[in-house]
């Protein structure tokens, strides 16, 4: 299906690029650009995001695949359910914290949820409900860099400028045969500048969104489809698999956690994060080794996170006494917790242990 925007065009004087060099992909007269937009055109993918242009909408959408896959946030339902619960900037500012995360659990990166709320907030009680156009504005808000400003900026309000995304860097580095990391500091600004003089003067959503469907398919991390890429023949690269050039990743550090199940009377003792990763969300209490009885383990559930691979020991354990930042709660309470996905997961599995 043909894929068609309706958006005013335009751009104030102090956004147009200055040519940073003289480049055959910077040359006008080239159709590349044309036929990267044509083949957007017919082949891209029905998103919910690319058939509104509610700035809103848009910035949930950004927010919520940094980190996460297309796949996650569509097929398991996260973005619909969240625009159900919060379907816009009023919604969310009013709504209470552990609702706000509640709506996240099964994401990760709960910070993006909070400084998604502190936005909204922003937004509505500081600007009057009005979400800014300028770029630079967009990313004065909490939780906004420079790309989900351009995002925003472009795919909302339609303005001719870049937002460099993972995908995007992938496809400029191959496209100009750029031989350098593009992770320092450096590569990522002649990344940003080449990025910036490619995007026409109009028409900012429809190349951003095409040079993202361009390394989301035919350009991706691991596979590329040079002979159906249909600006192949302005490609500089000779071996696209070989770029971009990035600094190596470290190995997965593996971690042990012991925690307990203490279930008393129908009640649960959980305890409340304070870090800043999962800040607000409830946990099995954490506990140390020296403390637990070996007979007592019922189970070792294993998760990933970053660069860690966490091996959870849960342990039997039935005490009165709590310590700092833990509650009980009855067993009723549990599904209206923000509890983290790895916790989540070990109690439904546990639920046969919560009345022995």
């Amino acid at each position: 299906a043909t894929y068609r925007f309706n958006h005013k065009n335009g751009m104030s004087q102090d956004m147009k690029s200055l040519k940073s060099e003289d480049h055959p992909l910077l040359d006008e007269s080239k159709p590349f650009k044309k036929l990267l937009i044509d083949w957007f055109s017919e082949n891209a993918k029905d998103y919910p995001w690319r058939t509104t242009s509610d700035p809103y909408e848009i910035l949930v959408s950004e927010i919520m695949l940094q980190q996460t896959q297309v796949a996650t946030v569509l097929d398991r339902g996260f973005y619909r359910r969240w625009l159900e619960a919060f379907p816009d900037f009023k919604k969310l500012a009013d709504a209470e914290e552990v609702e706000v995360l509640r709506q996240w659990e099964g994401l990760g990166y709960y910070s993006r949820a909070r400084n998604l709320h502190k936005l909204a907030k922003v937004v509505v009680y500081d600007m009057g409900n009005q979400f800014p156009k300028d770029p630079k504005a967009i990313e004065t808000l909490p939780g906004v860099g420079r790309y989900t400003a351009g995002a925003v900026a472009s795919f909302a309000f339609d303005l001719p400028v870049p937002a460099v995304d993972a995908n995007i860097a992938r496809v400029i580095a191959r496209l100009f045969d750029f031989q350098e990391r593009i992770d320092s500091s450096s590569g990522q600004k002649k990344i940003w500048a080449w990025a910036t003089d490619l995007v026409p003067s109009s028409g900012g959503r429809i190349w951003n969104s095409a040079l993202m469907e361009l390394g989301q398919t035919l350009c991706g991390p691991r596979k590329t489809s040079c002979d159906e890429c249909p600006i192949a023949a302005s490609c500089q690269c000779v071996d696209p698999l070989d770029l971009p050039i990035k600094k190596l990743k470290p190995k997965a550090t593996s971690v042990d956690e012991h925690v307990i199940l203490n279930v008393i009377n129908g009640n649960i003792l959980l305890q409340k994060e304070t870090g800043s990763r999962r800040k607000g969300m409830w946990k099995l209490p954490l506990r140390d080794e020296n403390e637990m009885v070996k007979d007592n383990l019922i189970a070792v559930h294993k998760y990933g996170i970053t660069r860690y691979k966490v091996s959870m020991h849960i342990y039997k354990f039935e005490d009165q006494n709590i310590h700092e930042n833990e509650k009980w709660f009855s067993l009723d309470e549990i599904d209206l917790l923000p509890i983290p996905s790895p916790y989540r997961r070990a109690l439904r599995l546990l639920e046969n242990h919560f009345n022995q």
